[in-house]
């Protein structure tokens, strides 16, 4: 997950590997690293574009004078358009899928070949509509499934072959001719796919940064409820046991007055380092916002949570902060909350930690409490 890359970062620098490792995932050829949510209005307009152009050239091609051709034309026109509005006006698919906007680009190869068929082949005017279906799987489907539209659009030509303006199927001509129709269909598609996986990463870049917490590197606020979001659903779902930490520096105030704001960066970045020595890989440690942090430790119950705890405040408290050739003793406070025992919400968890941590703080600081309703 992009919330594990950003966790992963130990320092801000560090955040142009986490973006290398996610243009990795997200780069993949499977249509499963793309989000299709946004995509939905541009497939249904490559649909209407497909029949108007059919429909153009029906009316002004000039070709079809035949009766028999015309209504065949239509039928086939007829059965593309309902499975359009099925697919796309019915709820037929609650969600985008890959499978669907698959299903969808081959329905527009069948139309295509279908047209093509009684309109002169590979010497049509709408030759040249096989690069719809084949843009929206470049954008869509990955590497993969373009070159295996393209295989089929390939297919079809040959099928198309007697035909062509070439003559014989097994002419060199004819060989010719096909390999000068395929080519731009792959340049077309390598050239879009390349493009698609460069916006998925300038986004991904994108929704990284805004993400991440540029001092320590790890998850800010957002990227936190981000991440936890699905992680508390599945806890709830299943009845599992789920825990959070509300951490505070103890010193930051006085480091800053004392040692200047450099010294107070590099306490935080101290400590972010501490916490996630301490948490585990599927746990979700973030900024909270100034020298407040907070973790979700997934499947944890409330002992396990206070051993976390107490084994960040003593990697703290053992490990004085070095600044300027002079050290500073510097401590933390943490207060634990869990689920179900201290709410069945995200957010009333994290509260009840936090008040946990305030009475931490006023107990003399340096120290871990469980929150208790008392």
């Amino acid at each position: 997950m992009l919330k594990n890359s950003l966790a992963a970062a130990d320092r801000p620098e560090q955040v142009s590997a986490a973006l290398a490792a996610e243009d990795r995932r997200t780069s993949g050829s499977g249509p499963e690293h793309v989000d299709l949510s946004g995509i939905s209005r541009t497939v249904a307009e490559i649909h209407w574009l497909l029949v108007s152009l059919i429909l153009l050239n029906f009316v002004f091609g000039g070709k079809l004078v035949d009766g028999e051709v015309a209504g065949a034309i239509s039928a086939g026109l007829f059965f593309y358009v309902a499975s359009v509005m099925v697919f796309r006006y019915t709820n037929f698919y609650k969600r985008e899928t890959p499978w669907k906007i698959a299903i969808e680009t081959w329905a527009m190869i069948g139309i295509i070949t279908w047209v093509l068929g009684f309109t002169g082949a590979s010497t049509s005017p709408l030759v040249n509509s096989y690069f719809l279906p084949v843009v929206t799987s470049a954008l869509t489907l990955g590497k993969l499934a373009t070159l295996a539209e393209v295989g089929l659009i390939a297919a079809c030509y040959l099928y198309l072959g007697e035909g062509a303006s070439s003559g014989n199927v097994f002419s060199l001509a004819f060989y010719g001719e096909f390999a000068a129709q395929i080519a731009p269909l792959l340049l077309v598609a390598y050239i879009v796919t390349m493009f698609s996986t460069d916006i998925r990463f300038g986004l991904n870049r994108a929704r990284l940064l805004a993400e991440t917490d540029a001092l320590t590197g790890l998850p800010n606020l957002r990227g936190f409820m981000i991440a936890t979001e699905r992680m508390f659903a599945q806890a709830k779902r299943y009845n599992r046991e789920s825990s959070i930490l509300m951490i505070d520096s103890d010193n930051l105030k006085s480091v800053n007055d004392s040692h200047g704001h450099q010294a107070g960066n590099q306490l935080l970045r101290q400590l972010a380092a501490a916490i996630r020595a301490e948490v585990r890989g599927t746990d979700v440690p973030a900024r909270y916002g100034g020298d407040e942090f907070i973790v979700f430790l997934s499947e944890t119950p409330i002992n396990g949570a206070l051993a976390v705890a107490e084994r960040i405040r003593d990697t703290m408290a053992a490990t004085p902060l070095e600044f300027d050739g002079r050290e500073v003793l510097c401590t933390v406070s943490i207060g634990v909350a869990g689920y179900p025992d201290d709410g069945v919400m995200l957010e009333t968890i994290a509260a009840r930690a936090d008040r946990a941590l305030y009475q931490a703080k006023q107990s003399g600081r340096n120290r871990v409490i469980r929150f208790t309703a008392a």
